[in-house]
């Protein structure tokens, strides 16, 4: 029953795939001499024109180029749009705000949908949303902030600077480095949702709670702690491999208030936020105008429903909200070298040490810097990260070959293959919306490896099950598109 589920839906999203290809081939070749300008004679079409002739025939071709250019581009903007809606549809999307970014500027940015199913409230590309692990990207952003000024060096044992001692049991000798934290190699494990201590970390929105980041971190990572486990850590000495831990940046939140001698919201505020104008964006829900959040949603036989606004104790790693207004300043001050409309936040040497790989590992489908995700493909090389939670699908990314970023959000967390594959076709439209609608975004190849890149974000299948249901639909699509 499962097996015929899941090609039930992978045919609807082959389908899709195929319309778009043949739809936007025809658009990318629209020959417009379909269209006419009233009232205007025949222009002479021998070899000689007469002055006035090529006057009016100059002025004639200029107007003509010019209304049928906008003309086309209405077409295609409206196609463009009705293919989102559509897939909002099919991939459960409650809402999406999206944003294009080209020469360091948003040239276009939009929302679509319903944020507020209760109250009717249309998204914007001023909604905010819970944004989920791109967080990390503004941890390490704060902690490279405090490496800069000479607060540590990137290789510094952190049992230096931490009021208990963080070691792995396995190799009780070996240090943990700040580097290691922020490329996901200090040998903490990847947290289980299926562990009930990954449920414990979510908090009703708004709620204030004592004792995060100390003396929580130390209960829970050291073997004699209230919540210790030994699950928490890996066998793998720190240094060797990746493994994501979102309990690793909640320990570099704590740092950088440690360093800074400021909580962590007082120090992202004044030395990221405010610098950037990003004036709807917190970790705190209760710092943000809560009518314009996104109500995050679950899906299931036909309906939505409605998730309470929560936090997380990890807030460093997971708990940020903003917009996509908001985080382009943030994306385009990464892209730009570290600034943004003459606001430095970091130096460019910085900034290429943090988009530069720091980790590598057969288990995940990207690379990592130091707090962002690189995607090697075989003509570019894309850099960003993506975000995934209950109620929250999230993907910042730019190419670095032209400096072309994009950044959406949705209020649904992916939880199938179908809705997988809708959240990466979503990413190669906007690619396709920045590129003016050259359909080589939409090759077959690119979205496979899109699919790929964004493959960890769902939740539902074991590893194993997860590559062999994705290998499944590569080989469909090779066959059949």
């Amino acid at each position: 029953m499962k097996k015929t589920k899941f090609r039930k839906i992978s045919v609807i999203g082959i389908t899709i795939i195929f319309l778009i290809l043949s739809v936007t081939s025809e658009i990318g070749g629209i020959n417009p001499s379909f269209l006419t300008i009233n009232n205007k004679k025949p222009i002479n079409t021998s070899n000689t024109l007469h002055n006035e002739e090529f006057i009016e025939a100059k002025h004639y071709s200029i107007n003509q180029v010019f209304l049928e250019n906008k003309i086309l581009g209405l077409i295609k903007e409206r196609f463009f749009e009705k293919l989102i809606y559509r897939l909002m549809k099919i991939g459960h999307m409650s809402a999406l705000s999206a944003a294009v970014i080209k020469n360091n500027e948003i040239v276009w940015a939009k929302g679509f949908g319903i944020y507020d199913r209760e109250k009717n409230k249309q998204a914007t590309e001023e909604t905010i949303y819970l944004v989920a692990s791109i967080s990390k990207s503004f941890t390490a952003t704060a902690i490279m902030q405090l490496y800069e000024k000479g607060c540590f060096d990137l290789d510094d044992d952190v049992n230096d600077y931490l009021p208990f001692n963080l070691r792995n049991p396995n190799h009780p000798d070996k240090p943990i480095t700040f580097r290691m934290l922020l490329s996901h190699q200090s040998s903490l494990a990847t947290e289980r949702e299926d562990l009930s201590n990954f449920v414990t970390r979510i908090i009703p929105g708004g709620m204030e709670i004592t004792g995060y980041p100390y003396p929580f971190l130390k209960e829970y990572l050291t073997p004699d702690g209230l919540y210790y486990q030994p699950q928490f850590w890996t066998d793998n000495t720190p240094g060797e491999e990746m493994h994501y831990s979102n309990i690793g940046f909640g320990i570099l939140g704590y740092l950088v208030e440690i360093l800074s001698n400021k909580s962590f919201e007082e120090y992202c505020q004044e030395n990221i936020f405010e610098p950037l104008g990003m004036r709807n964006t917190s970790f705190k829900f209760a710092n943000v105008n809560a009518t314009m959040v996104a109500v995050p949603y679950d899906f299931d036989s036909g309906e939505f429903y409605p998730i309470m606004h929560y936090d997380i104790l990890d807030t460093p790693a997971g708990g940020l909200r903003t917009t996509v207004l908001d985080l382009s300043r943030f994306l385009i001050a990464h892209m730009n070298n570290g600034e943004y409309h003459g606001v430095r936040i970091l130096n460019e040497s910085t900034i290429k040490l943090m988009h530069t790989i720091q980790s590598t590992s057969d288990n995940y489908k990207f690379h990592y810097g130091l707090g962002w995700q690189i995607w090697m493909k075989p003509t570019d090389i894309l850099i960003g990260h993506t975000g995934g939670l209950l109620g929250v699908s999230t993907k910042m990314v730019f190419r670095q070959s032209d400096n072309t970023g994009i950044i959406f959000f949705t209020n649904k967390q992916i939880t199938n293959m179908q809705e997988l594959f809708v959240f990466s076709l979503v990413e190669k439209l906007l690619f396709w919306k920045a590129d003016g609608y050259k359909t080589w975004e939409l090759q077959k190849e690119k979205l496979w490896e899109t699919i790929l890149s964004n493959e960890y974000l769902l939740k539902d299948f074991k590893n194993e099950e997860k590559i062999k249901k994705i290998k499944w639909l590569y080989s469909f699509l090779r066959t059949y598109v």
